[in-house]
């Protein structure tokens, strides 16, 4: 892929806003388990961090999906998993296809928002019984009138306790299960949305993540994105979106685990020498930036297909399956060559292994994107 200095440009003010405005305040909103979304999306917003590819009418910048791809990549340096995730969460899995399929009016009234950083989206899809089977998924919206009434529960919801409205994908037909799903945009203060418990988990504390309830809940049907009971299919093209956020985003953290394992080890000393000598060590390290890069270049590869219109659901899926894989062992690997400082909480080694155990479950887990990668290649059962 060639950068342009647009792109180069982009880098900058993106770097510069993880080195100003999150990593010094990373270790706090990791104890405190949150992170002021609206402060920190707003700052986002004003510096045009949100809307990269989004419609120029409604406060985005229009560039294609590079510029996105340039800026989630200088998200990998943020110290911490969490604060990135959220932010993505309002980039590249609650907005896209509201920014796609959706009416004028539910653009201005929820996208618009969001890109300048007055509102906190959130994505519900996930349920109790439904993660990786979308399809299978119970909330329901029934019409009533000009409304639909929403009653069913979502999941492990990002942004859950922050967010202003949630882009809910929920069963609004009877017909096959493919075919009878909505996304609804939803407000978060309309009467019935109840918010849970804010989930305590392994990683990713400083992000938010809520159980919701819907009970009688009342939207217009105009709140529909697109066609009516297309959800599902908008929702498998927001999710090429999101792992590619997720391979991208993935990328600079590995590099900066390993250059500080690195670093670390040149300057730990044992047995009379840098543990960084050992050939074990070293050669480990220069195998797992090699993996890096090589999945840099497939991201790189799947944005550009992506750019021109090819559907990328197979690289997309390779990408995601990879980092998921890849950051596992690099967070291993790098914890073991820290020794005993890597087992400590507050070391960065430690909270990455954390964070990172999330790449290979959330966004459908590793098992799915082989079941999707098989499917493509003809090479599940049952197909030639």
């Amino acid at each position: 892929m060639k950068f342009t200095q647009e792109h180069n440009e982009l880098r900058r003010t993106a770097a510069r806003f993880v080195e100003t405005e999150i990593n010094p305040f990373v270790d706090q909103w990791e104890e405190d388990e949150i992170f002021p979304a609206h402060e920190l999306f707003k700052k986002m917003g004003e510096a045009g961090l949100l809307g990269i590819t989004k419609p120029v009418e409604f406060g985005g910048s229009g560039l294609d999906y590079s510029y996105s791809m340039v800026m989630t990549e200088e998200l990998g340096a943020v110290r911490c998993g969490g604060v990135p995730m959220a932010i993505g969460v309002q980039t590249d899995m609650c907005t896209p296809a509201l920014a796609r399929f959706g009416s004028d009016a539910l653009r201005e009234e929820f996208l618009r928002p969001a890109i300048s950083g007055d509102a906190v989206g959130a994505i519900g899809v996930t349920e109790p019984g439904a993660g990786s089977d979308v399809a299978g998924i119970k909330t329901t919206a029934r019409k009533d009138g000009g409304d639909y009434i929403i009653n069913g529960s979502k999941l492990f919801i990002t942004n859950g306790h922050q967010a202003d409205w949630v882009c809910l994908l929920a069963n609004t037909g009877d017909g096959p299960m493919h075919k009878n799903k909505s996304l609804i945009m939803v407000p978060m203060d309309t009467p019935g949305v109840v918010r849970g418990r804010k989930l305590k988990k392994l990683g990713m504390a400083s992000s938010d993540t809520a159980e919701l309830f819907f009970e009688d809940v009342r939207v217009p049907q105009t709140n529909v994105i697109g066609e009516e009971n297309m959800g599902f299919t908008y929702q498998m093209q927001q999710f090429q979106e999101e792992r590619l956020w997720a391979a991208a985003s993935s990328l600079k953290a590995m590099d900066g685990i390993i250059a500080e394992t690195a670093e670390y080890t040149r300057n730990r000393h044992a047995f009379g020498q840098p543990l960084l000598n050992n050939q074990v060590i070293h050669y480990r390290l220069a195998e797992l930036s090699t993996e890096v890069e090589a999945l840099r270049a497939l991201v790189y590869q799947s944005v550009e297909a992506y750019i021109d219109g090819t559907d990328v659901t197979r690289q997309a899926s390779m990408a995601k399956l990879k980092c998921g894989r890849l950051s596992r062992e690099i967070a291993d690997a790098g914890l073991q060559f820290h020794g005993g400082q890597g087992y400590m909480w507050e070391s960065r080694v430690s909270r990455y292994m954390r964070d990172a155990r999330l790449g290979s479950i959330g966004g459908g887990a590793d098992e799915v994107m082989l079941g999707i990668i098989a499917k493509i290649d003809g090479t599940s059962p049952g197909r030639k």
